[in-house]
């Protein structure tokens, strides 16, 4: 997948597509390698056939390089063909076709909850994070977020504390850590949970790539809380994308009356306006229930 990919033909989620359409990322490669997108990798005669496959072995040999590498510094990579997957995001349309993980997923993070919200929280919003964060804990849900400072830093402090799984989605590589003074808890969510990043491992911060890890963290969860967010947040955008992934969001209370623009998704389809944390759960339970269409 890494040869693959750094190929750059395409866009990666129809690098997903295709793969998971072939069976095999090795055949999804020698069709990126055949000049017609039709010929054979191994043809019998013709000097396009042996460039190929140098090129096969010249990036492939990169490829196994580079994952001995990673998984020294204590990354791992997990296709979209492989068992460890994550489920919910596999059902997305918007699926990577890999992600890095650092630290172990478990079987059990399918059943989680994203809590997101803004950088510059107020001490109301990051207090009602982390209530958020303790009663998914106590019901057996993994909290997810996005390892910013303010609301996702005390949704993934208050499942630590409370015992419980919290697994960070991030906008950069994982040899990279954002906000600096997150490091730390990046360091113990890897060592505890899980961090996991749709990026090569180098890759800095850009204002592309956050939205794009809002994509992974909305299709890794359930569904998505937004606790307080601007009209120009990233939580406001993960909203947006949670609901045309068919997963439902929740808004706080005060969010909806503090902000017009939660106020015209209060009235979408596939979002629940909350005051106490209870009514998630509740909520929660009774969609992910035998029958339900989430995942």
């Amino acid at each position: 997948m890494v040869a693959l990919l750094r190929m750059g033909r395409r866009p990666w989620v129809e690098y997903a597509e295709l793969v998971e359409e072939r069976g095999s990322v090795a055949a999804v490669l020698e069709d990126e390698l055949s000049p017609s997108g039709q010929t054979s990798l191994f043809p019998d005669q013709a000097d396009d056939g042996i460039r190929q496959v140098a090129d096969q072995h010249h990036l492939i040999s990169q490829a196994r390089a580079d994952l001995d590498r990673w998984s020294a510094e204590g990354m791992h990579l997990v296709t979209v063909l492989d068992r460890g997957y994550p489920p919910n995001l596999r059902a997305v349309h918007d699926r990577p076709p890999m992600v890095f993980v650092a630290g172990h997923l478990t079987r059990e993070d399918a059943r989680g909850v994203a809590v997101v919200g803004a950088r510059k929280a107020s001490p109301a919003g990051a207090q009602r994070a982390a209530v958020i964060a303790e009663r998914l804990v106590d019901h057996g849900y993994t909290v997810v977020s996005g390892l910013a400072a303010g609301i996702d830093t005390a949704a993934h402090t208050a499942a630590l504390t409370r015992g419980g799984r919290t697994v960070a989605v991030i906008g950069t590589g994982l040899g990279r850590s954002y906000p600096r003074e997150n490091a730390p808890l990046q360091k113990r969510i890897a060592s505890e949970c899980a961090v996991v990043s749709q990026f090569w491992p180098d890759s800095p911060p850009s204002r592309r790539s956050f939205p794009m890890r809002n994509a992974v963290m909305s299709g890794i969860a359930l569904a998505t809380v937004v606790v307080e967010a601007s009209d120009t947040s990233g939580a406001r955008m993960q909203a947006r994308l949670a609901l045309a992934q068919g997963r439902p969001v929740f808004l706080l209370a005060p969010l909806v009356e503090r902000q017009e623009w939660a106020r015209d998704y209060a009235a979408r389809p596939g979002t629940h306006v909350v005051s106490e944390p209870e009514e998630i759960t509740t909520v929660v339970e009774r969609l992910i229930s035998p029958g339900s269409l989430v995942a």
